[in-house]
């Protein structure tokens, strides 16, 4: 794995968290992250592995620093296809939320898109997840649309908003 650049962030945690780019030997911790953070709808390491396969995907594991080593608290699942971006999956472990980390997991894939050439990057959102939307258009995201029954839950299914970020400010 790459260590990402830091950013001026501090952690609100004894423990300091850095983001580092993943890959293939990353799959089973990210999809343990991705079942633990969306439990309605989990990941085998097989389907995530077969997504950072995929041209264009870039995904960022975040760990915290202890003394019994690193601790994945985070991760980002990102592609780019020609000039769009897309933000697969994002997620950040309930005892790690609040500290500013899917701020940075964000970030990074705004980053990480631009650089491989895109020029908007796109994501769903479910419609009953506040804190992500507020996260989303503080970062500069706004809504293009909506998806009925995009996400599964355990009594149902719930609507996801399309949001887009546009890096030439259209």
């Amino acid at each position: 794995m790459t260590a990402i650049p830091p950013e001026t962030f501090r952690p609100q945690t004894s423990h300091p968290v850095r983001l580092q780019t993943a890959g293939l030997a990353d799959a089973a911790v990210i999809s343990a992250l991705q079942q633990g953070c969306f439990p309605d709808d989990p990941w085998g390491s097989e389907a995530v592995a077969s997504l950072i396969g995929q041209p264009g995907f870039f995904t960022v594991l975040a760990l915290r620093e202890g003394a019994e080593g690193d601790d994945p608290v985070g991760f980002l699942l990102a592609r780019v296809a020609v000039e769009d971006g897309e933000i697969i999956a994002i997620g950040v472990r309930a005892d790690a939320r609040g500290q500013g980390l899917g701020r940075r997991l964000v970030a990074a894939a705004l980053d990480g898109a631009r650089t491989r050439g895109a020029t908007a990057l796109f994501l769903e959102v479910a419609e009953d997840n506040g804190m992500a939307q507020s996260l989303y258009k503080s970062c500069g995201f706004f809504a293009i649309g909506r998806r009925p029954g995009y996400y599964r839950r355990a009594d149902g299914r719930v609507a996801a908003l399309v949001l887009r970020y546009s890096y030439t400010g259209e």
